[in-house]
Parts: C-alpha cells; structure tokens; sequence
C-alpha cells in the first residue's frame, strides 16, 4: 500500500493528510478535520484539477487588463497548455465580469471569462 502525503488547501486549517492508495484506490484519509478535507485527498490522488487565474490585455479600456480564470477546473496536467494559450490574447473594452474571453481554451472544453469590469475609454 502507497502513502501519499497532502496538505489540504481546502479551508484555512491546512490540516496535514495521509492519503492510503492500493492499485490507483483510495483506501483511506486521515489527519483530516472535515468532510472537505476528505473529499480534497480523494481527488487530489485521483483526478488532481485546479482553476486558473491570469490576465488579458484590453485596448481601449480605463484598465490595460483584465483579470480573468477558468470558468470551472481543468486538470492539473493541463493548466500550461491554459497559460500557453492566455499568452498574447487581447480583448476590447468594454467587458464585464463573466464575459466569456476565450471559448473552449487550448481544447479543455473549458471557458476563460472575465472577473472584472473594464469601461471602455471615449476619446474625444
């Protein structure tokens, strides 16, 4: 039986877990203080996902960009393929939070959206 050692991120407590795997299963959690905690090792060993935060650049808008992230996971074996495909994007202003900024990013299936608002800048 293999031993992996995690620390949860899951709530602040960062509680130090055993996770006990026997052929690619987990058997067992412990040092854990919660049910999330649990649910984390069991998925982190398993089917480890993360979300993704970056920036875009805008033209045209009161802010040069736009913070933005994943719109659900993506697996953790992907998030450069992610960030590769952010490299060089530009949006116009106007945007609002939740636009989506890049559909189905570097073949996820998953959407990169907006977190913020940026107003588009009228010159006169």
């Amino acid at each position: 039986m293999e031993v992996k050692t995690l620390t949860c991120i899951r709530c602040p407590m960062g509680c130090l877990m055993s996770v006990h795997v026997e052929n690619n299963k987990v058997v067992s959690v412990s040092g854990n203080t919660c049910k999330r905690g649990d649910t984390y090792a069991k998925k982190e060993v398993t089917d480890p996902v993360r979300t993704v935060t970056s920036t875009i650049k805008v033209s045209g808008g009161d802010i040069a960009q736009v913070s933005c992230k994943t719109s659900t996971d993506v697996k953790k074996d992907r998030v450069m393929d992610v960030m590769r495909a952010l490299k060089g994007v530009k949006t116009t202003a106007p945007v609002s939070i939740g636009d989506v900024l890049i559909k189905d990013v570097a073949g996820t299936g998953v959407d990169i959206i907006a977190t913020k608002d940026i107003r588009k800048i009228n010159r006169k």
